[in-house]
């Protein structure tokens, strides 16, 4: 169901006024206090989002997060929790998380990211592909399609488009693109980054899609949907 929240906060106090908010927004929400029942819940139900508490009793978040996302669980996560550092976010991201607020955070700011993820448009097909927007993405082969059209892509190529496909309209820093595909203790220079960018935008302008990886100046790269004429204009950009 689209608009049914799973809530799963050990904070009674934050959990009811989470749930009240939510529901006059209006959602139905469902909610419970830690991370097996909360599992149990997000196997057993139906849910258009998830959000998820980080610190846990009986089982953690993240443990909670891979957990689901090893059942084929794609339902979207936002993850909470008070472990701001970027290496936590990267760990968050790593294990499923499709959105991360750290807290003390404003009841405007969740509901913002909560209504954004249960509309965003990309859907995990089975374990074989990845779609977003008009493309495709084949685990399988990695090949990217978009319509009839189809190109290769090499393994870091792929690794990098899955993680915007993952999250669609986020905004990345090359900090967190070199750690969620070369790994967070890579020796790899964040150029490279932008070399990447500008591959992936050719295989884009090749296929003709709509898709297009944005330049968002002094903070990273996010994959949108624009016009098929903006589209076709996509250059190769760089970070500045």
């Amino acid at each position: 169901m689209k608009n049914r929240i799973l809530l799963i906060e050990d904070d009674v106090q934050l959990k009811e006024m989470l749930t009240a908010e939510l529901a006059g927004h209006p959602y139905d929400v469902d909610s419970c206090l830690d991370g097996r029942s909360g599992f149990s819940m997000a196997s057993r139900g139906h849910y258009g989002l998830i959000i998820l508490d980080r610190m846990l009793p009986d089982m953690d978040g993240t443990s909670v997060l891979k957990k689901l996302r090893g059942a084929g669980i794609y339902t979207p996560v936002l993850l909470l929790t008070a472990l701001d550092s970027l290496q936590d976010k990267i760990d968050g991201f790593q294990a499923g998380a499709d959105d991360y607020l750290t807290k003390p955070f404003h009841i405007e700011e969740l509901l913002a990211r909560a209504e954004a993820l249960l509309r965003r448009p990309a859907s995990l097909q089975g374990e074989a592909s990845l779609s977003c927007y008009d493309l495709i993405l084949d685990r399988n082969g990695h090949t990217l399609r978009c319509g009839s059209r189809e190109t290769q892509l090499t393994k870091t190529e792929f690794g990098l488009l899955e993680c915007f496909l993952k999250n669609p309209s986020r905004v990345f820093s090359r900090e967190e693109l070199l750690s969620c595909v070369w790994g967070a203790h890579t020796e790899v220079e964040s150029a490279n980054v932008d070399n990447y960018i500008y591959f992936l935008r050719r295989h884009l302008k090749a296929l003709k899609s709509r898709s297009s990886l944005q330049t968002i100046y002094g903070i990273g790269y996010a994959i949108t949907e624009n016009s098929r004429e903006d589209a076709e204009k996509n250059g190769p950009e760089t970070l500045s």
